[in-house]
């Protein structure tokens, strides 16, 4: 997987800690017994070389040297049961084939102890792992896994270990993921010639997103002498310039142990990984000088411009308003911990929320949609950078757009920043680390991987309160700290590039074009024998893919390894002034987590698509004596954040029922609790709604995220038109989250007058804002727990003016208890719309989009999530994916993604993923159909699915999550354990059953949709609708 590395500060945010339980008491907890390792002292051929107490994480940093290669090693040592594993390899290409991406790819498709082919994937369903990946950035690759069952720990590690440093990198396994010359029809020699491969059409995909193709423009200019000037994941027309010895030769520089960085998180003793590691790795090599570091840049005395182009956007808010222009600056070195801390805060200051000079400057005025795609600090490189620019403006505005950011610059040397600013900038770090999330490991690998790479210090980086108070005493030093960065980085700094994007119409046809002309010039150097070898070797791989695979070699658990039984999550259910309350006790960290569902039901239907809009202005439009500058800064100061979003949840026994709503979501620290449920009151006492030019704003920036996600999330757009004619669940779904709703913000965006909207909102809120209608959850520890009882307590005092009984717009609205298992009475009640008329219909539609590839999905109406034929649906999804369709798809098809996947909402769906393939997909969905049909697989299959499915059904849940399934949609631990026992339950005949029951052509009613570029044979048939 190809990604660009996030910021430092948006690490940050994600670094969210799962403290200590305070009641549970250990005799040594690991970040004690990581204390007693000792400087200099060795361990299975490594040398400890420092040992760190981290308190603000709750861990015990250890870095160690392998002493015959010079690997390096860090361990962090903490009370948490999700265990990580990470290798990450400095790769630094020099050119943009995508060797390093692709060789990602190869390196997990088979390796001398696992010579299966794609043992990587077949892991997927012979652990419990609560994740498994791979990822390609600039200048590294990363191999993490995590996992909460020992023995699965030492299984993955094994698996890994081999997959990176011991890889068959079979020619057959490079032109699959790679790239490849091969008759469009396999097993037609006569067919003509075409470029396949995983990675290509990856990076086809990739491209077709206008943020990436800008981001990546904008990287290789700002850094144009060394390896950050070429694409790593692969530059579409390059990639067919690499060779298979290329692949090879770089491995062997690059994934070397002397190249190599292990990181280590969690429970498990140091001891038993390390001797894993030397004694099935390291042990075989000697040390090496790998020639991988990325010099500094050499710095420009004078500032650059530059120009690129885009493929038009469809859904853009205003189809005028295509441009994108941003300013970048080369800012330090990452490896300088407080250097890069100080700037990321600065960045935060100048840019984040409605505070910030540079949204006052550039986003008020509205003189575009939204900050360029690339904004603010970026520390994924070995010089840290920022950027700051607009997207969705128009051409004529380049030089005023311009100048704003050059006087808004001057403006902040000479005015700086309030105080208040900065303490709500240092209030949001504090939540950040008192926050507790389930996948710390996996953030804490990810914060330390940039610095790290380029030789920085990963434990200086968790030093954040060392940090803070560092800055705090520079500041208080020098109060003219951060306007001197601003002098220093941004003013006087040439080193700076003016990039510029502007739509192409014909921008796809050249892309095109230019794929064929390259194609053209490949296949004219071919000789006959050549034509004839490609062909063979063609049908050699199809043969291969074909084949049934033996993966006995590799490691596995058993189904016997599954826990039994669900841990159980106690809840108490209450009320605060007549409105139902859950209280959850849980060790949150000093963290206090507040949600509240409001029904729908009473809302007219002429309002419902405007609800997705409420929900995201209705924090953002200030409230009673605040404008929203004010309350955005109080939020800040006060809360962990607060939002609110629309929910539609199925009914767990009825595929005709479901529960419409909106979730209010807020978090602060308990000495908060107060002022944030104050913040609550005034939204629900006295939004403001009467200023049309605030709600423009929110209104183009809507529609650009909106507009910005579909090339990135298609399928799952894909996946929600198909779903919309099966259930009135997904039919809600999609009007509220799904393409109906891209064109409703893009209509609302092109609108001149927004009075209209703004005389809507009141009326919205005075039906969503509505205690009557709401039911409440709070997760504290039990020591504060009475406290926010009693805040909630008063807090429903406060907003008590705003209740009103209101009669439902649906005539049909079903009242059950929120846990059915409860007493008479103890229950909160769930107000479920049902439609007794609703005809499940088959429709099939197409989006013409200006993407290289398609999403494709076709869905299946089956059974809610009581039904006992669930639990038999969820596990064949996973069968057939692994089964049948990963090779189908992803090997044959070359598609990034594709698969099977069983719906809460009782949708069986199936999807795919950056294909190049669309009809063709669909043909392999009901081969995947007909091969389950057929009982075409083994007990050994199933179990594997069995696991693959529990490692989701267990996946960690953080304390503040806890007991979300019984809020949210009634479902208890009672009814989970009968779920897990159903999963236990299936067998090889159950599968076969359900899909001949549901799956079979007749047996249900089916729906598709398909995201993707012109399509003949969809043009010419009726049966689809074309959007």
């Amino acid at each position: 997987m190809f990604r660009r590395a996030s910021t430092i500060y948006r690490r940050l945010r994600d670094l969210s800690v799962l403290g200590r339980s305070p009641w549970r008491h250990q005799s040594r907890s690991a970040p004690e017994r990581a204390l007693q390792y000792a400087v200099g002292q060795k361990i299975h051929g490594f040398t400890v070389t420092e040992v760190t107490a981290v308190p603000d994480l709750f861990l015990t940093a250890v870095k160690l040297s392998h002493d015959s290669t010079g690997a390096r090693y860090l361990h962090a040592a903490r009370d948490d049961k999700n265990n990580l594993f990470s290798v990450q390899f400095r790769t630094t290409p020099m050119d943009s084939t995508g060797v390093p991406h692709i060789l990602e790819h190869t390196v997990l498709c088979g390796s001398e102890r696992f010579p299966c082919r794609d043992p990587f994937f077949k892991m997927l369903n012979r652990s419990l792992s609560t994740f498994m990946n791979a990822f390609t950035a600039s200048d590294y690759t990363m191999y993490p896994f995590s996992t909460l069952n020992a023995k699965d720990f030492q299984n993955l590690l094994s698996v890994y270990l081999d997959a990176v440093f011991f890889p068959c990198l079979r020619e057959l396994d490079f032109w699959q993921e790679g790239w490849r010359l091969e008759n469009e029809d396999p097993q037609d020699s006569s067919s003509p010639l075409v470029f396949k491969g995983v990675v290509f059409n990856e990076m086809k995909g990739a491209f077709s997103d206008n943020e990436r193709v800008y981001g990546q423009h904008l990287q290789n200019k700002l850094l144009p002498d060394h390896t950050y000037a070429v694409v790593s994941g692969g530059e579409p027309l390059a990639i067919p310039d690499l060779t298979w010895e290329q692949l090879r030769e770089f491995h062997r520089i690059h994934y070397h142990p002397s190249n190599a960085r292990f990181f280590t998180y969690g429970d498990l003793p140091l001891e038993q990984h390390l001797k894993q590691i030397d004694e099935e790795a390291l042990v075989r090599f000697q040390r090496t000088e790998p020639d991988t570091a990325v010099p500094a840049q050499k710095p420009w005395t004078t500032p650059r411009e530059d120009h690129v182009t885009c493929s038009p956007d469809a859904m853009a808010p205003d189809p005028t308003k295509q441009n994108t222009l941003c300013v970048s600056y080369l800012l330090g070195d990452v490896t300088d911990v407080f250097e890069s801390f100080v700037l990321s805060l600065l960045s935060s200051l100048m840019i984040s929320g409605p505070n910030s000079p540079f949204y006052r400057s550039l986003i008020e005025p509205k003189i575009g949609s939204d900050f360029s795609s690339v904004v603010g600090y970026d520390g994924s490189t070995r010089q840290a950078s920022f950027s700051i620019g607009l997207q969705g403006m128009s051409e004529a505005d380049t030089e005023r757009v311009k100048h704003i950011i050059s006087d808004t610059i001057d403006d902040i040397i000479t005015k700086g920043f309030e105080e208040e600013r900065i303490e709500a900038l240092l209030h949001k770090i504090e939540i950040q680390m008192k926050h507790q999330s389930s996948s710390f490991g996996l953030s804490l690998a990810s914060y330390i991987a940039s610095c790290w790479n380029h030789d920085g210090d990963p434990v200086q980086l968790l030093r954040i309160s060392e940090n803070v108070s560092l800055f705090r005493q520079k500041l208080l030093e020098n109060p003219q700290l951060l306007q001197e960065k601003v002098q220093h980085y941004f003013k006087d700094n040439p080193h700076r590039l003016t990039l510029s994007m502007a739509p192409e119409e014909d921008y796809q046809q050249k892309q095109t074009e230019e794929e064929e002309a390259k194609l053209k010039h490949k296949i004219q150097q071919l000789s006959e024998d050549d034509r004839q070898q490609i062909y063979q070797k063609g049908l050699e791989l199809l043969s291969v893919q074909s084949a049934v695979q033996d993966a006995s070699c590799l490691p596995a658990l058993k189904v016997s390894d599954i826990e039994p039984t669900i841990q159980h999550t106690p809840v108490q259910m209450g009320s605060a002034g007549g409105v139902p309350v859950q209280y959850c006790e849980q060790p949150t960290n000093g963290m206090v987590y507040f949600r509240a569902l409001s029904s729908i039901n009473t809302l007219p239907e002429d309002l419902k698509p405007y609800v997705p809009l409420f929900c995201s202005i209705i924090t953002r439009m200030g409230c009673g004596q605040m404008d929203y500058r004010q309350q955005s800064q109080q939020m800040e100061l006060r809360t962990g954040g607060m939002s609110v979003s629309p929910q539609v949840l199925p009914e767990n026994t009825d595929m005709d029922m479901y529960e419409q709503g909106v979730l209010l979501t807020s978090s602060c620290l308990e000495r908060n609790l107060p002022e944030m449920f104050n913040l609550w009151s005034e939204i629900f006492n006295s939004p403001h709604f009467d200023d049309e030019e605030r709600l423009r704003v929110l209104v183009m920036m809507s529609a650009q995220e909106l507009s910005n996600g579909i090339s990135y999330s298609g399928h799952m757009y894909a996946l929600s038109r198909a779903a919309r004619s099966l259930t009135p669940a997904a039919d809600l779904q999609e009007t509220l989250s799904g393409m109906d709703q891209v064109k409703f913000m893009k209509r609302l965006a092109e609108s001149s007058d927004l009075a209209s909207v703004l005389r809507k909102l009141p009326r919205i809120k005075r039906h969503l804002l509505n205690p009557e209608n709401m039911r409440c959850a709070v997760n504290a520890t039990p020591q504060k727990m009475s406290t926010a009882a009693a805040e909630t307590e008063r807090f429903m005092g406060n907003v008590a003016g705003t209740r009103k009984e209101r009669k439902a717009v649906r005539p049909h609205v079903t009242e059950k208890a929120l846990n059915p298992l409860a007493a008479p009475g103890s229950s909160a009640t769930r107000k479920l719309i049902t439609e007794p008329n609703f005809q499940p219909c088959q429709m099939k539609t197409f989006y013409q989009m200006p993407f290289p590839v398609n999403f494709v999905s076709e869905c299946v109406r089956t059974v809610p999530f009581i039904h006992q034929d669930y639990a038999s649906l969820s596990i064949l999804a996973r069968l057939m994916t692994a089964k049948f369709l990963h090779g189908e798809i992803r090997e044959k098809g070359g598609a990034y993604g594709g698969g099977a996947r069983m719906g809460g909402g009782g949708v069986f769906s199936f999807y795919s993923y950056r294909d190049p393939n669309s009809m063709a997909t669909l043909a392999a969905f009901r081969r995947g159909v007909d091969w389950a049909r057929s009982g075409s697989f083994s007990q050994q299959d199933v179990d594997e699915a069995k696991l693959s499915v529990f490692s989701a059904v267990d996946a960690p849940v953080a304390p503040s999550a806890k007991g979300m399934g019984m809020f949210l949609s009634g479902v208890s631990d009672e009814m989970k354990q009968q779920h897990r026992e159903r999963l236990f339950a299936v067998t090889h005949s159950s599968l076969v059953d359900v899909a001949n029951r549901y799956l079979g052509l007749g047996q249900q009613t089916c729906a598709a949709a398909i995201l993707g570029p012109e399509n003949a044979a969809i043009s010419n048939d009726p049966s689809w609708v074309v959007k």
